[in-house]
């Protein structure tokens, strides 16, 4: 089983649409008993909340439901437990990055690393933009999830998993 934990910064906006857009991916590829995502905050503001309607509303315009989901922070054991760590932007990298231990830095990267022909290198919180932000972060986690996948797929390959 392979890990993936997508991380923003209050676990509402960005990590869930990454964990709901994943998760349809790994479904439709029938790859979803081999792959398991979940999504964090490196803040505590949020904990336990759904995420936000604008953006449930974005994603099931899109058939990706995360309206089941609920805000958690990031804990310790996550960097031990999960294989790859995505932060949303910058800010959150070095957040994770700080509170990480040495060992597991490798598996810490941003999303956009998935997408290296965009010239974005982060997600904006689509928090104070209102429904187009979530459209335009949806747009560009779709992007992302091709590379994603394919990393998936390789490292499955690797470990002796039929993808």
């Amino acid at each position: 089983m392979i890990r993936v934990l997508f991380v923003c910064m209050g676990n509402i906006c960005r990590s869930p649409m990454a964990q709901g857009v994943l998760e349809r991916r790994l479904r439709d590829e029938q790859l979803e008993d081999r792959v398991q995502v979940d999504s964090a905050g490196t803040h505590h503001y949020h904990t336990g909340e759904s995420p936000d309607r604008r953006g449930v509303a974005a994603a099931q315009r899109r058939g990706v439901e995360i309206g089941g989901q609920r805000a958690r922070p990031v804990r310790d054991g996550d960097f031990l437990e999960f294989d790859l760590i995505l932060a949303m932007d910058c800010d959150n990298e070095q957040k994770l990055r700080a509170i990480c231990p040495p060992y597991y830095a490798d598996r810490v990267k941003l999303v956009m690393d998935f997408a290296p022909d965009l010239r974005e290198r982060e997600i904006p919180d689509p928090y104070y933009v209102g429904g187009e932000g979530f459209e335009k972060v949806l747009d560009m986690l779709e992007l992302c999830m091709e590379e994603l996948m394919d990393e998936l797929r390789d490292r499955l390959d690797q470990r002796g998993v039929v993808a």
